[in-house]
């Protein structure tokens, strides 16, 4: 690795925090009560980040995801982290029944419901259903969908990095969420297999982290996922346009359950 390697991350957390500082700051002002509800503060940072990380950031993975989320995703779609909703873009509505989008940061709804309006998901033709729950909520997930097992599509991009508890949350959503012979499809960054990455990873962790709403950048999600019993089917690969010695090491990945 490099120095800029090593050290990039820290021209990043000044540029998110150069966006997010003053809005925030007014959001305090307006409601005190946020300095003593820290995850809330985090989640109004993350919403002023995501509105201009957001954008770029789908920009640059569009053709990963027409790839991988456009002919794999159908039926009943549940997109887990959704943030503003980009998934949508590139859900195929005849093939989609219902798009779901899973964020908890109920700020970022509206950007939610705009995306996925303009590609033909509303709420008032049915095809729209915002799930203000994490993705440890596997129950009111459930009842909100009329029950267990009503899911034929997970999307999770860039965001089982931020989950609580991930190894335990993903094996209950595969559990008791995703259909039998449904699919599941990801674009995350993991822990790299290079060892002088990964120790680099894991020491800006507890630092990136409070800045960006409990995101860990040194998860071996790949590997969680690829050693769980449900897979029918399993393809995971590393981005091949990506540097070696980057912190951000991203996979890609398409898993079909038991059926």
């Amino acid at each position: 690795m490099n120095l800029s390697d090593k050290l990039g991350i820290l021209h990043q957390l000044y540029f998110a925090t150069s966006i997010a500082i003053l809005p925030t700051c007014r959001a305090v002002l307006r409601s005190p009560s946020l300095l003593l509800r820290p995850h809330a503060l985090s989640r109004v940072f993350m919403v002023h980040v995501w509105s201009q990380f957001g954008p770029g950031i789908d920009e640059n993975t569009q053709g990963i995801k027409e790839a991988l989320i456009t002919p794999n995703a159908h039926g009943v779609v549940l997109d887990v982290g959704a943030g503003y909703g980009h998934t949508a873009k590139y859900l195929q509505a005849e093939r989609v029944t219902k798009y779901v989008p899973l964020e908890p940061n109920v700020l970022m709804h509206d950007e939610i419901r705009k995306h996925a309006a303009e590609h033909g998901f509303t709420e008032a033709n049915g095809k729209l259903l915002i799930l203000s729950y994490g993705a440890q909520d596997t129950n009111l997930i459930n009842s909100a969908l009329g029950g267990e097992n009503a899911v034929d599509s997970i999307v999770a991009v860039l965001t089982l990095c931020s989950i609580p508890s991930p190894k335990e949350v993903c094996e209950s959503l595969f559990e008791r969420v995703l259909k039998p012979g449904g699919t599941f499809v990801y674009y995350e960054h993991v822990q790299s297999p290079r060892e002088d990455v990964a120790w680099w990873q894991w020491f800006w962790t507890p630092l990136w982290k409070k800045f960006f709403d409990g995101c860990c950048i040194d998860r071996p999600t790949h590997l969680w996922i690829d050693a769980m019993p449900f897979w029918a089917e399993k393809e995971s690969k590393r981005q091949e346009d990506e540097p070696e010695g980057h912190l951000f090491h991203h996979r890609i990945g398409k898993y079909v359950k038991k059926a």
